[in-house]
């Protein structure tokens, strides 16, 4: 049975009855471009194969009753009464989105539903995006929000930043709520516009899940923002993608050690996220695959966001036949790599990436290939 089939068996089973609505909102990894989200930057990345779905129908009162099948949790609360904090990490997510739908001036109806998906939880693939734009997409199918891309992954920034308090950009739900099937998106993340990249021909694109977990809300994620902003305040400019690498060079003297290495990752990510755009425009595996592992070395070194078991599955992706490049993706600390790979190599490749990594870390890594998949949407139920 399809994880939507069972999401619709669960709703009928809990409600009695089927679901007028099914919604799905996918995952993403990021190509390239980390940590320039929040510093007015570019980023690369491509909606997976992997989503969060929600089953549901409407409710009369302003009432919203959600259960989660992956947690085997319930949730209620009135739309009149949000307070934060109250509910388990999966559900602040979905009452922090009708928070800031509300908060913006949108007036929400009530419903009851399930939601399930098969996005790795803390592995960062953006789980917490894709809830957030499937709960977007649930009072959209009502009828309560008119649906547009940009507007909605602004408010799902605003639920990280003001519910959740964590200080992260707008990549995760941008691709999660505008993503265009068989492409990767170049998205402009001062202005919001985004520009298809399709992908080179003969490649897959294997995520390489190390079996480590974090939670942004208790890393130094925070912390590298406030780094960065203080480094744009020592160039005086609004956000470091205002700051060419000749620049930095010129003016960093008097910079703080750490602020200047998170400013130079920063300005070096930008420059290679458009260079790698312009490779896939280009056809250009080879390119695009330097340009990740120089990526992977700069967060390495300069944002200093990897552990051990991230280095030791990029070096072992890197060394294998047909691997173009390998880098690790999403917030850092844990979770995640990425590899661009020969497709005519994809299996040998994962069999032996997957050996040596158990043999070097005693565990046992997820890894699959993902396609490109469509951004958040309704289903029919």
């Amino acid at each position: 049975m399809s994880l939507r089939d069972h999401l619709q068996a669960v709703f009928e089973k809990r409600f009695k009855a089927k679901p007028t609505y099914i919604v799905r909102a996918p995952g993403r990894v990021n190509l390239i471009g980390e940590h320039t989200d929040y510093n007015a930057g570019f980023v690369l990345p491509m909606a997976i194969n992997r989503a969060i779905y929600l089953a549901l129908r409407p409710r009369e009162d302003r009432y919203v009753f959600v259960e989660s099948i992956d947690y085997g949790d319930y949730v209620e609360f009135s739309l009149d009464e949000m307070v934060r904090g109250r509910h388990s990490q999966w559900a602040e997510y979905v009452k922090g989105m009708a928070w800031a739908l509300e908060d913006s001036g949108y007036t929400l109806n009530g419903w009851e539903g399930v939601v399930a998906g098969d996005v790795p939880i803390g592995a960062g693939l953006s789980s917490s995006a894709a809830i957030e734009m499937a709960t977007a997409r649930a009072f959209s199918a009502l009828g309560s929000v008119a649906w547009d891309a940009a507007n909605m992954a602004r408010l799902g920034q605003k639920t990280e930043n003001q519910w959740i308090d964590v200080q992260s950009g707008i990549m995760d739900q941008m691709i999660s709520a505008g993503a265009v099937e068989g492409n990767a998106l170049l998205i402009d993340c001062r202005w919001l516009t985004l520009k298809p990249a399709p992908l080179p021909p003969g490649v897959s694109i294997i995520i390489l899940d190390t079996a480590t977990r974090r939670e942004l809300s208790h890393s130094g994620y925070n912390e590298r923002r406030a780094q960065c902003e203080a480094a744009a305040r020592h160039f005086g400019v609004a956000a470091l993608r205002d700051v060419t690498m000749s620049q930095f060079i010129a003016g960093s003297a008097g910079l703080e050690a750490r602020a200047l290495k998170r400013a130079r990752h920063v300005i070096s990510e930008n420059a290679r996220t458009l260079q790698a755009a312009a490779a896939m425009y280009a056809g250009d595996a080879a390119e695009i695959g330097r340009l990740m592992n120089d990526s992977h070395a700069s967060m390495r070194d300069d944002f200093e966001i990897t552990r051990r078991e991230i280095d030791t599955m990029v070096e072992i992706a890197q060394a294998q036949p047909g691997c173009y490049g390998a880098r690790m993706t999403g917030g850092g600390f844990g979770g995640c790599c990425v590899a661009l790979v020969d497709t005519d190599r994809a299996d040998a490749f994962s069999e032996a990436v997957s050996e040596r990594y158990t043999q070097a870390t005693d565990l046992a890594p997820a890894l699959y290939v993902s396609s490109a998949a469509a951004g958040a949407e309704i289903l029919q139920a």
